[in-house]
């Protein structure tokens, strides 16, 4: 790539009032061999004004540096009302920092709400993709229906991205990626399934990742995937993570290796700060060392509150020494926090105060009770919230002491699609259910599949708050109307091999006021 430095793009970069000295700090102008948006675009966390959009200078994504010089570089940027950019709304430049490898967070401001806008990025000659994302309702809107997804757990190894390709296609309001976007693990070209081994479909570059470098390459690599960059720019997404962002199965500063915690927290810090560079993430997200802000709200009009939890950062470690289908005293720990003190009363408060007919709660791992053990006993994942039953009886006796109904929980982590009833005691499942939870399946975790999973009839009975469950790949699409919430549990028939069929596996419905799921 060949650089030159321009005083002009140094002003105009900074606003043009910037009074610079001779000795100020230089902006690369860049003239590129290959072009430098090989990344993608993408929006996220709408505001009724506005969003974030963002970019990535990366000629050479898979390489140390991304093909970039150490020099920040002036990136300009476009908003319009329409896909072929007659109409800018909305203008300005940014600088790629090689401090942060070079990404661009754009917050804009100063638009319409409740309408779809496009955009892109400049850098020289080069031009980037166009993105569409649509605005937040205004505040109090009355609002006749919302459209989202939500998408998560994309193994690169595991599958292609075929049902991201489809989830760009929806039209939709927003995205909800519950996290996993990456996985930490080394390459493999052997992979071990629930069907024996198999050949990795596609294998990570390197070995496992620890370092800011190693991180950013892999996020790299999943992105050139052009379905997932369609997927991403094709609608604003709100981004959390869940572990494989860091390591397996983390918590707080914890690892699950015997790591020392204050070695930990030096590769939590590269993981947090590579998930920053990556995602559409506002300012108040910046890092903080090995800290992140991720808990947030989102409101549409009076139709729908959307809180965005953080199930890892604050959470105390697992008990029964996290085995799968395990049951221990650990299960009933007073003490034990998912959410962590601070922001469990913020969660509470929220839910207390919503007016919106439906309060959505969009996070990482599954509240539902479920027995584990087809065997006739009961064992839990001790990684679910069915881990920590103090928190997780307070919080759903909160929601029924308080008559705070029309409540939905998205989740994901489960690499399955599940549905059914939140219990105080999912053991006793007695009377009316509390809230309901939807359990999105995974891009392509857990490769292709199947229908139902071989235990399938002695998992139901063992789980009657469940009302569906089915273990093929794909994402959910919500529907969300004043007098009910339609979800749609969309499949394909194979990740193994790129042109997978998608099909509409079920359609699930609660009606308002109710907690009883039935098909649409």
């Amino acid at each position: 790539m060949r650089l030159n430095l321009s005083r002009r793009s140094i002003l105009g970069a900074f606003g043009g009032g910037l009074a610079l000295s001779p000795t100020g700090p230089a902006l690369a102008q860049a003239v590129f061999e290959t072009n430098p948006f090989r990344l993608g675009v993408t929006a996220g966390d709408p505001l009724p004004d506005g969003f974030v959009i963002w970019t990535r200078l990366a000629p050479d994504p898979l390489a140390y540096g991304s093909g970039m010089p150490a020099a920040p570089v002036a990136v300009k940027w476009e908003v319009a009302a329409d896909r072929g950019f007659g109409t800018v709304v909305r203008s300005g430049e940014a600088i790629a920092r090689p401090e942060l490898g070079h990404s661009v967070h754009v917050e804009v401001e100063g638009l319409e709400p409740a309408r779809p806008y496009f955009y892109r990025f400049l850098c020289g000659t080069e031009r980037s993709g166009v993105g569409v994302a649509k605005t937040a309702p205004a505040a109090g809107a009355d609002l006749a229906s919302a459209r989202f997804g939500v998408a998560g757990c994309q193994n690169y190894e595991a599958g292609y991205y075929t049902a991201h390709r489809h989830l760009a296609a929806e039209d939709l309001d927003f995205i909800f990626c519950y996290g996993d976007f990456i996985y930490e693990g080394r390459g493999n070209p052997l992979a071990q399934s629930w069907q024996g081994p198999r050949d990795a479909t596609r294998v990570h570059a390197g070995g496992e990742i620890y370092s800011l470098d190693d991180y950013r390459r892999r996020y790299a690599q999943y992105l050139m995937d052009t379905d997932l960059q369609a997927s991403r720019g094709s609608a604003a997404w709100f981004c959390t993570y869940d572990d494989h962002e860091v390591d397996n199965n983390w918590v707080g500063d914890i690892d699950q290796d015997g790591v020392p915690p204050e070695v930990f927290l030096l590769r939590r810090a590269a993981a947090m700060q590579a998930f920053y560079e990556f995602m559409p993430m506002r300012k108040s997200a910046f890092p903080r060392g090995s800290a992140m802000q991720l808990y947030r709200r989102a409101q549409y009009g009076t139709l729908l509150d959307v809180t965005f939890l953080d199930t890892r950062q604050f959470r105390s470690d697992q008990p029964c020494d996290d085995r799968y289908n395990a049951h221990c005293e650990g299960l009933d720990a007073p003490a034990a926090q998912i959410l962590g003190e601070a922001q469990e009363a913020w969660l509470l408060t929220n839910l207390d105060r919503s007016r919106a007919r439906w309060k959505a709660l969009a996070q990482q791992v599954m509240v539902m009770d479920l027995n584990r053990d087809t065997s006739g006993g009961f064992g839990v994942n001790p990684d679910s919230w069915a881990g920590y039953r103090v928190p997780r009886a307070r919080l759903l006796r909160h929601l029924k002491e308080r008559r705070i109904d029309n409540v939905v929980v998205l989740t994901g982590d489960e690499h399955q699609n599940y549905a059914g009833g939140l219990w105080v005691d999912g053991r006793d499942p007695q009377g009316p259910a509390t809230a309901v939870e939807f359990v999105s399946t995974s891009i392509s975790s857990g490769g292709d599949g199947a229908d139902r999973r071989a235990d399938y009839d002695r998992f139901t009975a063992a789980n009657p708050q469940l009302t569906f469950t089915n273990n093929q790949r794909g994402y959910v699409v919500c529907e969300v109307a004043p007098d009910r919430w339609t979800t749609r549990f969309k499949v394909l028939d194979r990740v193994s091999e790129r042109g997978g069929a998608l099909s509409t596996r079920q359609t699930l419905v609660v009606e308002a006021g109710s907690t009883v799921l039935h098909q649409g």
